[in-house]
């Protein structure tokens, strides 16, 4: 294994300063970190990224990145396969690395799969979602794309899981088994403001299943709290980030920000006192280890594999009302928020540095690649 690629359609926006407004989601955020970390590993590293208008090849940070199809192209019920499909077996093939390495659940996947199959190379896919271990549940449009995923989720080297609980339902609906790889946060490179101005930060995509509509109800049981929200519309949802902004923007202790590029955001996390997540269905938020290397205990609806409550990261409410409660009691008693942002901070300095992810993969890789020739 000396060369890997990265399939992140979305990744440009965070490899390129002046595409920084471009959508951004946490996969994005984690394959951009982790690819760096191979380059600084000593490995060749690729990128293959949708094309936004850049040059078909250039190197950024050290990674050479190739641009696919330009998402809306082609003939309408034609550009399916032109040039969606052809543009990214183009730039798989150009890319011509050792390891491929896709994310989140859609016919990419299933792409990635048949393309390493054919070409004799290896293929990774990371699990983004707990939805994408559940038949029926998958976060994929149509019936053939979920048909296409899940032949590259049978179809690969190696299935990397963020949680003990990706794994198990893994298990339990396709018998597959994945190595539990732990995520990568970039360490914190601003001073820390010397006040904390923010009491309460919540950032994620605006999508029904993020619930940010739940964050009135909380600005509303909080009234002297401040409230700071970050996010933009996802594809299709402009209708509804709207609506649930403009509800936001009625309230006097919220501040809507809107979608604030990754490399502004981090100031968000230095300012703020807490970090809630409200989502329906999560995999491993990226937003935790952006909140507990800089030592913001977590408020979720969601704790993955109990890792809050185990480690003392933050605090697990059943409901809104408790959600209220438990940041009350927070924001009121500074010693208690000061212990578990120690324990957060320190929790994540130990296990999610960029170093020990790249050893890992490199591991599970290597050991699958043995199993095969034996």
């Amino acid at each position: 294994m000396r060369s890997i690629c990265f399939l992140g359609l979305d990744n440009y926006p965070l490899l390129n300063a002046d595409y920084a407004a471009g959508y951004i989601g946490g996969e994005s955020v984690q394959q951009t970190l982790l690819a760096r970390a191979f380059v600084a590993a000593g490995y060749d590293v690729s990128m293959i990224v949708k094309d936004c208008g850049q040059s078909d090849e250039e190197v950024i940070d050290g990674i050479r990145v190739l641009k696919a199809f330009r998402p809306g192209h082609g003939i309408r019920g034609l550009r399916y396969v032109h040039p969606r499909t052809t543009q990214s077996l183009r730039a798989l093939w150009k890319a011509n690395a050792d390891v491929y390495y896709q994310s989140c659940a859609g016919m990419l996947t299933g792409l990635t799969a048949a393309f390493c199959r054919l070409a004799g190379k290896r293929f990774v896919f990371r699990v983004a979602s707990d939805a994408d271990c559940i038949p029926g549940q998958h976060l994929v449009d149509t019936w053939y794309d979920r048909k296409i995923y899940e032949f590259g989720l049978r179809n690969n080297s190696l299935v990397a899981a963020q949680t003990d609980k990706q794994r198990n339902l893994l298990i339990k609906h396709y018998g597959i088994v994945a190595n539990v790889i732990n995520m990568v946060v970039e360490p914190p490179a601003e001073r820390p403001p010397l006040t904390k101005d923010i009491d309460v930060l919540w950032v994620n995509n605006f999508r029904p299943l993020k619930r940010p509509e739940l964050v009135a109800k909380l600005a509303i049981a909080l009234p002297t709290a401040r409230l700071a929200v970050i996010g933009g519309p996802c594809p299709g949802a402009e209708r509804y980030y709207d609506q649930v902004a403009d509800t936001l923007r009625s309230l006097p202790n919220v501040d809507v920000c809107g979608a604030v590029p990754y490399r502004e955001v981090n100031n968000y996390f230095s300012r703020a006192k807490l970090f809630i997540n409200t989502s329906e269905v999560e995999g491993f938020p990226n937003s935790f280890l952006q909140a507990w290397i800089r030592g913001l205990p977590v408020v979720s609806f969601f704790d993955p594999d109990s890792l809050i409550e185990r480690e003392n990261l933050g605090t697990v409410p059943e409901t809104v009302d408790e959600m209220a409660r438990t940041i009350k009691d927070l924001l009121g008693f500074p010693e208690r928020l000061a212990s578990k942002a120690a324990c957060a901070r320190a929790y994540a300095e130990q296990h999610f540095t960029p170093d020990a992810a790249v050893h890992r993969y490199i591991e599970a890789v290597q050991a699958g690649a043995h199993r095969s020739r034996t």
